[in-house]
């Protein structure tokens, strides 16, 4: 079912489309979407920004390449794949366009697009404890931060986030291999493995009877104004965010290199997996930086927890939860299961996507193994949602400029997804 009908300026729940309240799968056209150029001019961020995250990233490459296998001269990236003609095919049916994957899902160092927003705060944080400490000199290898006097600094810090796994794992990594003490806090019905490897990391795991949302409150009630640890807020973080909007220029340099265009005669059709919003948000506003309006951003979210739709279409005034609709959050899409969106995230890059489209889990299951028995491709459930979407947002709402557009799916975990986990999860299509 598709909704483009609600007028510009509705706000509250009444607002929010039928089959959303009924966990029913559905494309909505976002009413309140505007031109790339007015919302960038009233952004509190700027491309200044992206360009400052792109530089520390690179400041960071020896250290990275140093610390990790798999990265080319430390650069956290994932390829850009085309859809083999078998898979386009299935995706597209008879509409026209190419379809290309971006492969996060098997992305260097954690596996996952958290690397993007969580390896990339640690490194921040870690930054500035260096400097106030005296410990940055003109022509300095950044490779040092991994020895001597650097760790010494980081091992008298801790670093804390809220999780469901994944940004949780990425924040492990970085933070472990620096030396910093590590806690992450956690919904009781997080996955097992994933807390798991996190304590293999040496890092502390905490435990909570709610669900993702309570984790990250209390985390954030327990660092509260410690000056020895730094707060990951999943939430409101700006590092985290200008981290995820530099994979934009990952994307630019790739698309460049394949020859593909991105103007007004070709758009760009992104389809991201959402959860609390920070990683779609960030690559939407970097894109949108990059791209102005040829840029189609479509955000992806389960049917029991589609958090960014109900805030967009509830208004942004306050935060409003998926709870408040009766629905249960409860969903095999555990990176996606997060009952309310980011309101910085949500006020940021709102009037800049173009859809969201909603999916059940039975669809999520049903392309994994798609992927895996026709592509080769390993993803987690919530990775396989963008796959979900793009079939449906072209048959229940198909724009009218796709004759030469191009879809990118944005893939955003499962390389370490264990055995049996995948096996389990192929056994559900």
């Amino acid at each position: 079912m598709t909704v483009n009908a609600l007028p510009r300026g509705t706000s509250g729940d009444g607002a929010i489309p039928a089959p959303v309240r009924r966990a029913e799968p559905m494309v909505w056209r976002n009413p309140h979407r505007r031109d790339a150029a007015s919302v960038l001019a009233a952004s509190a961020f700027s491309e200044a920004d992206m360009r400052g995250a792109e530089a520390r990233w690179r400041r960071f490459d020896p250290l990275l390449a140093a610390l990790f296998a798999g990265t080319e001269d430390g650069r956290i990236d994932s390829p850009l794949m085309p859809a083999g003609p078998d898979l386009a095919r299935t995706l597209l049916g008879d509409a026209p366009g190419s379809v290309w994957i971006k492969a996060d899902h098997d992305l260097p160092v954690t596996g996952c697009i958290k690397a993007r927003g969580g390896v990339y705060e640690v490194l921040a944080y870690a930054e500035t404890l260096a400097e106030a400490a005296g410990l940055l000199r003109p022509g300095l290898s950044y490779a040092a931060f991994a020895s001597g006097a650097f760790r010494d600094l980081f091992a008298r810090h801790s670093v804390a986030v809220g999780s469901t796994g994944n940004l949780g794992f990425s924040v492990g990594v970085m933070g472990r291999a620096l030396g910093f003490q590590v806690e992450v806090h956690m919904s009781h019905d997080a996955k097992a493995w994933k807390k798991q490897r996190l304590r293999q990391l040496g890092a502390r795991v905490v435990e909570h009877p709610g669900d993702y949302g309570l984790a990250v409150a209390a985390a954030r009630d327990t660092f509260r104004d410690r000056a020895d640890a730094h707060f990951v807020d999943d939430e409101d973080s700006v590092d985290l965010f200008l981290g995820y909007a530099a994979a934009a220029l990952d994307l630019q340099r790739q698309l460049a290199a394949a020859g593909i265009a991105v103007d007004a005669a070709h758009p760009l059709y992104v389809y991201l997996p959402c959860g609390v919003g920070g990683a779609p948000g960030g690559v939407t506003f970097g894109l949108t930086l990059l791209f102005g309006d040829a840029v189609r951003p479509v955000f992806v979210e389960p049917v029991a927890a589609p958090c960014m739709l109900v805030q967009l279409a509830a208004g942004l005034d306050r935060p409003v939860s998926v709870y408040e609709l009766g629905l249960d959050n409860r969903t095999a899409a555990d990176g996606l299961a997060v009952a309310r969106a980011s309101l910085l995230v949500a006020r940021t890059v709102g009037p800049l996507i173009d859809a969201v489209v909603t999916v059940p889990d039975a669809d999520l299951f049903h392309w994994l193994k798609v992927l895996w028995t026709g592509a080769g491709l390993r993803l987690e459930p919530s990775a396989a949602s963008g796959f979900a979407a793009l079939g449906r947002f072209l048959a229940e709402a198909p724009p009218t400029d796709l004759a030469s557009a191009t879809h990118v799916v944005w893939t955003t975990g499962g390389a370490h997804l264990p055995d049996a986990e995948f096996e389990a999860a192929l056994a559900r299509a």
